[in-house]
């Protein structure tokens, strides 16, 4: 059976034309499976679009030639000119145009178009290679943005990480696969405090992934701050496969090869499992869900060790192997600033855990 990909594309050019990027984000059900971003120069806001699209497809095309594939974005002239209904006058545009159809099957292609907000990932991956492919960002740009910034009042996210399981002790492989553990004695015990120390906070979302673990500790959250809990998958763990439950000698005695793949590199995926790399889109993928919708709130996520990492990393611009140098302690708090204007992201404090002494 082919596979059915998700693709968010988006791209943009200051002075139009001007310095212009594209970003493209490729889905795979809940899965984020490839981020594409590059600087094209100077180029129209038109042309910048239509690049993020044929970026796109074509990793789609090299993953699977027959695959289904439904295309979203915000450029209302893209999506219509690639459906049929609108003509294409730009010569320039007619090419790229034409290079979207021979990058995959049009037959297996469908077009619609999303409002900004939710293009936000796409939209950030071509500032960002504005940004940084581009060499610089205009003085007059960074004023503007700053004096935005003064007069916004940012996303603020509270990341709490659940409290100890059976498998948290002996730092054993705990993902979100079948064993799906339950929080031990200490653990509610530290979902009680964490929960004291959060209602200080006032947060006025409360978001956990569904695991086991994290269900429980937002329990003892919501009982302080009398929020309900909502669910997302969005926030579930890393997903360790066949390493599920084990411990590092473990893994180490019966998948060695493996194990030294995944220390070696953080786009390597576990057996059955997913590659940080890929934990780190999804990620980054909900920051900007979340901020779009609850912008200048402030929010509380229950998740987990893998995921706060990541966010950590995001936030301070880390490379992705810098997760492997960063470590947050059951039921503690790590916090992150986002002004939706510009999506920059500030750390505030990781890994607080003086409410458990």
């Amino acid at each position: 059976m082919a596979r059915h990909f998700l693709l968010t594309a988006d791209g943009g050019s200051r002075g139009n034309p001007g310095p212009a990027g594209y970003g493209a984000v490729v889905h795979e059900g809940h899965v984020v499976v490839a981020e594409l971003y590059d600087f094209l120069g100077i180029a129209t806001n038109n042309v910048a679009e239509y690049s993020g699209l044929v970026a796109g497809l074509e990793a789609i095309h090299a993953l699977d030639p027959q695959a289904e594939v439904d295309v979203r974005m915000d450029s209302k002239l893209v999506v219509e000119q690639m459906s049929g209904r609108w003509q294409i006058k730009h010569a320039g545009m007619r090419e790229l145009a034409q290079k979207a159809r021979e990058a995959h099957s049009p037959a297996l292609v469908s077009y619609g178009w999303i409002p900004r907000e939710e293009n936000a990932h796409a939209d950030r991956l071509a500032n960002k290679a504005m940004d940084e492919l581009g060499g610089f960002v205009p003085r007059q740009l960074n004023l503007l943005t700053e004096r935005l910034r003064m007069d916004e009042i940012p996303t603020t996210i509270y990341f709490i990480r659940h409290g100890e399981t059976i498998l948290t002790p002996d730092r054993k492989f705990s993902g979100c696969g079948p064993i799906n553990p339950a929080l031990t004695e200490t653990g509610l015990s530290q979902a009680k405090l964490v929960a004291q120390e959060v209602g200080k906070l006032n947060p006025e979302i409360l978001i956990a992934s569904p695991l086991q673990r994290t269900t429980q500790t937002a329990n003892e959250v919501a009982a302080v701050i009398n929020l309900p809990i909502i669910f997302d998958e969005a926030w579930f763990e890393c997903d360790f496969g066949v390493w599920d439950g084990l411990s590092i000698d473990e893994v180490k005695s019966q998948h060695p090869k493996e194990y030294q793949a995944w220390v070696s590199s953080s786009a390597y995926a576990p057996p059955g499992g997913e590659s940080y790399d890929a934990l780190g889109w999804r990620v980054d993928e909900a920051i900007d869900k979340l901020v779009a919708t609850y912008p200048g709130k402030r929010v509380a996520v229950v998740a987990h060790n893998g995921v706060i990492k990541q966010a950590i990393r995001l936030a301070t611009g880390g490379s992705p192997s810098s997760i492997f140098h960063i470590d947050v302690s059951p039921c503690s708090i790590s916090t992150i600033m986002i002004w939706p204007s510009d999506g920059l992201r500030a750390l505030r404090g990781a890994n607080e855990q003086g409410h458990l002494r």
